[in-house]
């Protein structure tokens, strides 16, 4: 039986804390919707952004050790890893270039993002990009 190949999908350091501290958030909507329905895609660098991001105090209330470490999990074993090699320096906030690269470099259709900086170049180089609620008011026109 033949595989069929989902549509790969990057997802922002924010969304991705906003959906581990908020599981009843639109964020975490957005994010479980997207793990069922595409392919995550991830680098080393936004991985290891969203594990310093997750680890921050400011967290403490919102997330035990192992909560963090159960999504982490998840994010991990969900996504596919990715070797960048494309260098973006197109958005104004040099820290969100590596999702437009991992975007590019991975084939990526769609950004979701809380991010203005990077909401506000939708679309870069045919790449959707969108907030949380944006993309799921989209998949539910398109489902």
């Amino acid at each position: 039986m033949p595989t069929v190949e989902l549509q790969r999908i990057v997802i922002d350091t924010c969304v991705s804390i906003s959906a581990a501290i908020l599981p009843q958030s639109i964020a975490a909507k957005a994010f479980s919707l997207a793990l069922s329905n595409f392919q995550l895609v991830v680098s080393e660098s936004a991985l290891a952004e969203l594990v310093d991001v997750i680890y921050r105090k400011k967290f403490d209330g919102y997330l035990s050790d192992e909560a963090r470490v159960a999504f982490l999990i998840l994010l991990s074993q969900s996504s596919e890893n990715i070797v960048v090699t494309t260098i973006i320096n197109d958005c104004v906030d040099p820290k969100d270039n590596q999702f437009l690269s991992l975007a590019v470099d991975s084939g990526a259709k769609i950004i979701i993002s809380g991010d203005p900086h990077l909401t506000s170049m939708n679309p870069y180089r045919d790449i959707a990009i969108m907030s949380p609620r944006e993309f799921i008011e989209s998949f539910k026109r398109e489902g």
